[in-house]
């Protein structure tokens, strides 16, 4: 055997180390936890970092440092962003259909078509980001002479649980119509299923996205959504991944400071084409009066 096969066989595997993504940077859990995330079969996949409390503090500070500059960008810089993320994520479709395919115990062709979904998925909001203020507000009818005009205006931040089963498709199916219409998110991701999650935050820290507008925490949901249900500077939150017992729990302390809460549905197709629902749950309308005067001595109006 040659020196140079020996030195081939003797070489270790260089693993992958996840970490979460929180306003913009990549943290290691300040409690310095890991917890083991294995596939279907029960194998060892990789050491995920177990958010804490403190972690999801963090990322509220970081979501809400970001709001100002992101619901203040146009809809339409706003959807070159998201049509960015599509197009890094193609980039590195391979990737991610190999973690989805281990995370979910799916063969290689229907991961392919999870990940090829969540791709046109960010295409598809990119598309709306300049469009859903035209659905959602306009111009009023009032008796008066007055203008009245409705406007939607992003909530704010917005804590996000992430569906259990879909990792990938159902995340960036709560993720992008939550900053499509101007919020900020945190994301906590599948429990179980972390590892796409954590990747997506690679991809978006390199397409454009300001650190902070999403950021991504793993590790045990009920640990760390009780806090951000609490959270008096979280807005809303979308329970999309939480059981009816966690659920009615976060609900309650949401109620607190009157979040927006958007409840979970009894069956949830994240292939199925979305609609507006999502976007317009986490949007405030905001309406305006004015007077519409009154030019020359007879009286006509503008």
């Amino acid at each position: 055997m040659s020196e140079k096969t020996e030195k081939t066989d003797l070489r270790l595997s260089v693993f992958k180390t996840y970490k979460l993504y929180v306003g913009g940077k990549f943290p290691r859990s300040e409690s310095g936890r890991v917890y083991e995330v294995t596939d279907s079969k029960g194998n060892w996949l990789a050491n995920a970092p177990q958010s804490s409390r403190k972690d999801a503090r963090d990322a509220v500070v970081a979501a809400r440092k970001a709001f100002g500059a992101w619901s203040g960008a146009t809809a339409y810089n706003r959807g070159q962003i998201l049509y960015r993320i599509a197009e890094m994520l193609e980039g590195r479709r391979e990737q991610f259909v190999r973690e989805v395919a281990d995370a979910e115990g799916l063969s290689k062709s229907k991961a392919a078509a999870q990940v090829d979904a969540a791709i046109d998925r960010w295409v598809w909001y990119a598309g709306w980001t300049d469009k859903i203020s035209q659905v959602v507000g306009g111009a009023n009818p009032v008796a008066g002479p007055f203008f009245n005009l409705s406007s939607p205006e992003p909530t704010g931040v917005v804590a996000v649980v992430a569906p259990q089963e879909s990792s990938f498709l159902g995340l960036v199916s709560v993720i992008a119509p939550v900053i499509a219409t101007g919020n900020t998110a945190i994301v906590i991701a599948s429990e179980k299923s972390p590892l796409p999650a954590l990747s997506l935050g690679e991809v978006l820290a390199t397409s454009d996205l300001p650190g902070g507008v999403v950021n991504v925490l793993s590790g045990r949901t009920a640990e760390i959504a009780a806090p951000l249900a609490a959270h008096q500077d979280v807005n809303a939150i979308d329970l999309a991944g939480a059981d009816e017992v966690l659920a009615k729990e976060l609900e309650i302390a949401a109620a607190d400071n009157l979040k927006r809460v958007l409840r979970p549905q009894a069956v949830d197709n994240w292939s199925a084409t979305p609609g507006t629902e999502r976007m317009t749950a986490f949007l405030e309308t905001k309406t305006v009066w004015h007077p519409t005067g009154s030019l020359g001595a007879s009286g006509s109006s503008y």
